[in-house]
């Protein structure tokens, strides 16, 4: 059996059943299989997946990631702070580059350096480059979801023998982008990203609420804390990824608060989010122009970049802008379908609370608790 069908096979009987990835060459033929077995979500970026990978697991499902070793770079806060930090399961299948037949010299550091890397943060890994190793992969799998770890297999090129080129390129049509007219709306905030939280209280009753860490965190423990709340304690800039995860795979209605800041670390959410559609997501995005929890820093959405417009440009349709209580409880009541994103222009300001009182542990079981009803 094609070494490509053996990985997609034991993945299956695992219950794998959503798959993230950002292409490489060297592993096409393995990336056309998977849309073929599993929900897929093409990413923009590594670390993006981490945190979808994240959420879907919060979820119920188990869910898998296909990326570059230069790849696994990017990623290592995000499987430090979010997804070890939680004890969540994440397979990771690794493309590892700069050991075989490499004609891209930047590829080597990395892919030199990988299995050291791996070793110095704790994470599980298997190499493998001779397709009868392969059959080590499925108990593997089967001890990563038992003991909720994470686990890279380094997939050397040598797995792909003749094939390892892969294959030709596939032919896309580019899709036109719809004309949007959409105005800039300049408004004045009134109120403190609190006192705003405050007004949307009600509307976050009884939903998955994924929030933004820092003081975001503390004051909605203060303001509204329920078993649903999924308190980001680290991992800045993913948010609104676990919120995705998270919605993909359950019928619950999905809030993220976010913040301008994490909004601005990690963009390219926005585009996958546009990408996957996911009808029960909002991202309430309380913009106050600046790094809140580290000492209120300007960050460039003070003065320069609409978040809204931002939201749009990467194509989310159903964007709102509000400034006001009034004008928070008018879009909460009257919002429709998602992905939805609401620009609420805030003050800059804190409310000083203590931290929340919950461990990574009981906040992730609290949250698979309620998903699961």
């Amino acid at each position: 059996m094609k070494p490509e069908r053996v990985i997609v096979d034991s993945f299956k009987r695992k219950g794998v059943n959503l798959m993230v990835s950002l292409p490489c060459e060297r592993v096409q033929r393995l990336l056309a299989e998977i849309p073929r077995h599993f929900r897929h979500v093409p990413l923009s970026r590594e670390e993006e997946g981490v945190g979808i990978c994240a959420g879907a697991s919060l979820a119920g499902a188990r869910a898998g990631m296909l990326i570059q070793s230069s790849g696994v770079g990017n990623t290592i806060n995000a499987l430090c702070s979010l997804t070890k930090f939680y004890q969540l399961p994440l397979p990771i299948l690794v493309s590892w580059r700069g050991v075989y037949d490499e004609r891209i010299a930047a590829q080597i550091p990395m892919g030199k350096y990988l299995p050291k890397l791996l070793d110095a943060l704790e994470i599980g890994r298997t190499e493998l480059a001779d397709p009868r190793e392969l059959s080590a992969v499925e108990d593997i799998l089967g001890k990563v979801f038992e003991e909720n770890t994470v686990h890279a297999f380094l997939l050397n090129p040598k797995l792909w023998g003749e094939n390892m080129r892969g294959m030709e390129n596939i032919v896309v049509e580019r899709k036109e982008l719809e004309e949007q007219q959409h105005k800039v709306l300049r408004i004045r905030p009134h109120f403190t990203r609190f006192q705003l939280m405050e007004a949307a209280v009600p509307y976050l009753e009884g939903k998955a609420v994924v929030c933004n860490l820092g003081y975001p965190c503390k004051e909605l423990y203060h303001l509204k804390h329920q078993k649903s709340n999924f308190y980001m304690l680290g991992s800045m800039g993913m948010a609104s990824a676990v919120g995705l995860g998270i919605a993909l795979n359950t019928q619950k209605e999905v809030v993220v608060v976010e913040g301008d800041g994490s909004i601005l670390m990690n963009p390219s959410t926005l585009a996958t989010t546009a990408l996957t559609a996911p009808r029960n997501l909002t991202l309430l995005v309380f913009d106050n122009g600046v790094y809140g929890s580290t000492g209120n820093q300007p960050t460039a959405a003070n003065g320069y970049a609409d978040l809204e417009l931002v939201a749009r440009g990467f194509g989310i349709k159903n964007t709102y802008k509000v400034a006001t209580k009034d004008q928070l409880h008018r879009v909460l009541e009257e919002l429709g379908e998602g992905p939805n994103f609401i620009h609420a222009v805030a003050k800059p300001g804190n409310v000083e609370l203590p931290n929340v009182p919950l461990s990574s542990r009981e906040i992730k079981e609290n949250v698979v608790e309620f998903l699961k009803s």
